[in-house]
C-alpha cells in the first residue's frame, strides 16, 4: 500500500498504471490486485475521473486530436467504453461552448487544433513561403493526432495569413 501511495503522490494514475507499477516492483499479482481494489474503494483510483482530468489537461496544455487522446488513454489502461464516454463529454462540452450567433457548433478537435496552431503561430509565420507554411501546419496537426480534414482546414487558414 505504501508503494502505491508513493506512486500516486506524484500525480493521479489509472488503475492499470498502478497495477503495472506494483507488479514491476516485484509484488505478487494477488497482492497487487488487493491493493488496487482497496484504492478503488477509497476513491484514490477512478479511471473515469482520471480520463476526464487527462483530457482536460491535454486540451489546456498540449492539445491533441481525439485519436491521439484515445491512444494515450488506451496506453494508460483505460477501458474503451470509458474513453468513448469521456470523449463524448468533451465533444458535448465544445457544442455547449459554441456561439449560435457565429455559425455552426464548435467541434472539440477543431477547437484544440486552433489552440495548438495559435500556440505555434510565431514559428509557423517565420516561414515566408505559404505552401511550406501550410505543409508545416498540416504536419504539426497530424503529429498531434488530428483528423486529415481538420489538418487541411486549419493548415489552409495558416497559409493565408501574412508572415510576420
Amino acid at each position: 500500500m505504501e508503494a502505491a501511495a508513493a506512486f500516486l503522490s506524484v500525480r493521479s494514475r489509472s488503475v492499470e498504471e498502478t497495477r503495472r507499477r506494483l507488479r514491476h516492483l516485484g509484488y505478487p499479482p494477488a497482492l497487487c490486485d488487493q491493493v488496487v481494489e482497496r484504492l478503488v474503494e477509497l476513491h484514490y483510483l477512478d479511471d473515469l475521473e482520471f480520463a476526464r482530468a487527462w483530457i482536460e489537461s491535454r486540451d489546456r496544455a498540449r492539445p491533441r486530436g481525439a485519436g491521439a487522446l484515445r491512444r494515450e488513454l488506451q496506453l494508460k489502461g483505460i477501458a474503451d467504453d470509458t474513453i468513448a464516454a469521456v470523449l463524448e463529454q468533451r465533444a458535448q462540452a465544445a457544442v455547449e461552448r459554441s456561439d449560435p450567433d457565429h455559425g455552426a457548433a464548435l467541434d472539440a478537435d477543431r477547437e484544440a487544433a486552433r489552440k495548438l496552431v495559435a500556440r505555434r503561430s510565431s514559428a509557423l509565420r517565420r516561414e515566408a513561403d505559404p505552401q511550406r507554411r501550410r505543409q508545416k501546419a498540416y504536419a504539426l496537426l497530424a503529429r498531434n493526432g488530428f483528423a486529415p480534414d481538420v489538418c487541411h482546414e486549419l493548415a489552409s487558414t495558416v497559409a493565408d495569413d501574412d508572415p510576420a
